[in-house]
């Protein structure tokens, strides 16, 4: 009976074994066959350049009517007709036959806005449902709702208005905060010219002479505003008194000791997720509704806009729009707060940077030398925000601003189903396992020939 069931052990150790190193194969060249490059037809469209906003580009607006990113991740291009709608599938992208033309719809707005000025409204073009969309906050009166809906109704049926909760307000009072006697804003994006260097962030934070502070009491002075548009555009630059933005500049503080390392700059996409920091409400994150978005705030009117569903509150203004590592916008304004929710608008980065003539600052060391000082370990309270080189390490992702990686430990990476680790360690198990099991099988098999001799003699 002992004999039988170790031979029943043996079998199940052995079978176990087989099993394992068969199993441990599959792994490894599943992960092997994940580190490939893949097929051209496999791989995202943004790589082989067929990007929504190229296709819009390449077909024209009188034949396109603006494009987003799916559900699925793939962009859909808006589209006027068959022709139109066979050469964006042709290059991999999805398409929407509209009944009107992205110039039908820039018509529309451009009506809008030759019209009498209503503060508290805000109108930008929904690519998705392929319309424009009015709103009005609760401060427009009834007489301006009804002149703005007769505007509306002439220009035709794809314009919809929409009654809105709350205020469109700058969001005056978001990274690090900055404050002047004006108010409390939020620094954006660390920015030179190639002599001095300077915060980006909104025009509405305070016209050109404006002074900032670094602390309540107005001890710590931090720089002047050199250079402000607002309104017609929002941003502004705020020049350091030291001419150095200092330690870490290039990196956006979200909170908890933590930044994001900005890669440069880009204009977003409709549907793209996107972050917003801010010193009032902090990290928050949404979605791009709607792009050159216009807003009537009592102040003025801001055109070419960003819109998002991310929520902002007072004191957020000016503070850094990013994703995946890129720097996108700075906090305008918008209506609502962070619990019930609201709309938000953006500043594009890239229109401001071309507007007043400088650049993103680069981390030296990750771009070789290039202008903007060396990267530093934490960033200061003056300067915590800003560019690296796109060949810094992990785009985007949320890290201690020391730099150090988190949970990349030897047992994660081995454990990561991504690498070959895990199917090596089951295949050497498995080895190990049938090579213990004809050792133990030859010793046994030893001892019992002993045995059997050993009484045989005596």
């Amino acid at each position: 009976m002992r004999h039988a069931r170790r031979r029943v052990v043996r079998r199940v150790t052995r079978l176990a074994a087989v099993g394992g190193l068969l199993l441990g194969g599959a792994m490894v060249a599943q992960a092997a066959m994940a580190s490939e490059t893949p097929p051209a037809s496999a791989r995202p469209l943004a790589a082989r350049g067929d990007t929504g906003a190229a296709l819009v580009a390449r077909l024209g607006t009188a034949r396109t009517a603006g494009s987003w990113i799916g559900a699925d991740g793939r962009p859909v291009v808006a589209v006027t007709d068959a022709t139109a709608a066979r050469e964006v599938r042709r290059a991999g992208a999805e398409a929407k036959v509209v009944p009107h033309s992205m110039d039908e719809l820039k018509s529309a707005t451009a009506t809008l806005r030759s019209a009498p000025r209503v503060p508290g409204t805000a109108w930008a073009v929904d690519y998705r449902t392929n319309r424009v969309v009015v709103r009005a906050d609760r401060t427009v009166s009834a007489g301006d709702w009804s002149r703005l809906s007769r505007v509306a109704t002439g220009i035709g049926g794809f314009v919809h208005m929409e009654r809105m909760k709350g205020t469109f307000t700058t969001r005056l009072n978001g990274a690090q905060p900055i404050l002047s006697t004006g108010g409390r804003c939020s620094a954006g994006f660390n920015v030179t010219n190639g002599q001095s260097e300077f915060i980006l962030t909104a025009g509405h934070c305070g016209p050109s002479g404006s002074t900032w502070f670094a602390d309540n009491q107005g001890n710590r002075q931090l720089g002047t505003t050199v250079n402000s548009a607002f309104p017609g555009s929002d941003f502004s630059l705020v020049q350091y008194d030291g001419g150095k933005a200092g330690a870490g500049a290039d990196v956006v503080a979200v909170g908890g000791g933590k930044g994001v390392r900005i890669t440069g700059a880009a204009d977003p996409a409709v549907g793209q997720r996107v972050f917003r920091s801010g010193s009032t409400s902090g990290l928050h994150d949404g979605q791009v509704t709607a792009l050159n978005a216009t807003v009537n705030y009592p102040e003025g009117t801001v055109t070419g806009l960003i819109e998002t569903n991310v929520c902002a509150e007072p004191g957020d203004s000016g503070g850094p729009l990013f994703s995946e590592g890129v720097a996108l916008g700075v906090t305008s304004g918008g209506n609502g707060d962070c619990t019930t929710g609201g709309t938000t608008f953006f500043q594009p980065v890239t229109k401001a940077l071309t507007a007043l003539g400088v650049r993103l600052i680069v981390s030296a060391q990750n771009a070789g030398g290039a202008a903007g000082g060396a990267p530093s370990p934490a960033p200061s309270a003056a300067g915590a925000q800003g560019a690296m080189a796109p060949s810094a390490a992990s785009p985007g992702s949320s890290a201690p601003v020391t730099g150090a990686s988190e949970g990349s430990t030897l047992l994660a990476r081995l454990t990561d189903t991504r690498n070959v680790g895990p199917g090596l360690l089951v295949i050497a198990g498995s080895l190990i396992a049938l090579v213990a099991t004809r050792y133990i099988r030859a010793e046994q098999d030893r001892k019992a020939y002993q045995r059997y001799y050993s009484a045989t003699w005596s």
